[in-house]
């Protein structure tokens, strides 16, 4: 494991706060705070950041989403656990999130757009780009998450 780079916060702290700013205009946005944690925790997944994806998931339990909710997400497409409309959202999360991979095809904007308003799809685009700058933050300056105590 490599050892933590830089702290961002204390290095630039007009760098931090800007993307502070972002994340509290996507806490205030009006999304449901499940869709919330749907962005950030496949994003996270995603981007291989462990930090976030420890943070998120404790955010996700102690806001009432369900351990199964919260296991099967990196599995999704899998489990039939996850409605439409979270399975257009998750669609579009990977394909935003994979940009380069994936161009982010027609069909995955259609199928979002079926479940979901014009301003909250650009909400909800807007919470992708905050968690991905999070991860590469975290990823980058090599951020470690806590290691919780045993039971």
């Amino acid at each position: 494991m490599s050892s933590p780079r830089l702290n961002p916060a204390r290095v630039a702290p007009d760098a931090y706060q800007a993307v502070m700013g972002l994340e509290t205009y996507v806490k205030n946005s009006g999304l449901e705070p499940r869709l919330i944690h749907l962005v950030k925790l496949c994003a996270s997944q995603i981007n291989g950041c462990a930090f976030c994806v420890d943070m998120h998931v404790k955010e996700a339990r102690r806001d009432g989403l369900t351990e199964q909710w919260i296991n099967l997400l990196c599995v999704w497409r899998a489990s039939p656990l996850y409605d439409t409309r979270e399975r257009a959202l998750l669609a579009w999360v990977e394909s935003v999130t994979e940009i380069a991979r994936t161009g982010i095809p027609d069909a995955d904007y259609a199928a979002l757009a079926g479940h979901f308003s014009a301003e909250d799809i650009v909400r909800l685009t807007v919470a992708i780009g905050a968690i991905n700058v999070w991860n590469r933050i975290a990823v980058g300056f090599r951020f470690r998450h806590p290691i919780d105590k045993a039971a």
